[in-house]
């Protein structure tokens, strides 16, 4: 493990990845948050979501990863699906949904809106990101659906 893995591990451990005093593996969830961590160094707080979010992309492209951007998440409601204006701010390799958030604090429901998104998606792991976070790291949320 070099010296940037070993900033990238002491992260995702401030970021709730601990599980027995180890962390937690997921490698693409890692991916993503090293991505964000590089992005956050780059350019600090303080930008919009819109700033974040481009900037995001672009280093998840020039890491390989496919990912869409601003995907539409219809409700169903009794079988039925209603475009009600939802979208989510990123889709990593179509597993790990990503939201973008530049607020001051993270609310609980925000986190209540990324596990609804997970259930209406059908996706199983996503991840809360506030690039307001002076430490990026006080600023991720990894949270799993089902």
């Amino acid at each position: 493990m070099n010296h940037r893995d070993t900033e990238i591990t002491e992260d995702l451990k401030g970021a709730g990845f601990v599980r027995d005093g180890e962390v937690e593996r997921d490698p693409l969830t890692e991916q993503v948050i090293g991505a964000a961590i590089e992005v956050h160094r780059e350019l600090g707080p303080g930008l919009l979501e819109s700033a974040y979010e481009a900037c995001l992309c672009h280093e998840l492209a020039s890491r390989g990863l496919r990912l869409q951007r601003q995907v539409a998440l219809p409700v169903r409601y009794k079988g039925v699906h209603l475009d009600c204006g939802y979208r989510l701010d990123l889709v990593v390799e179509d597993r790990v949904v990503v939201e973008v958030k530049a607020v001051e604090a993270l609310l609980p429901v925000m986190e209540a809106q990324l596990l609804t998104y997970l259930r209406l998606s059908g996706k199983r792991v996503g991840l809360l990101i506030n690039f307001h976070a002076r430490v990026l790291k006080d600023g991720i949320r990894r949270r799993v659906h089902g």
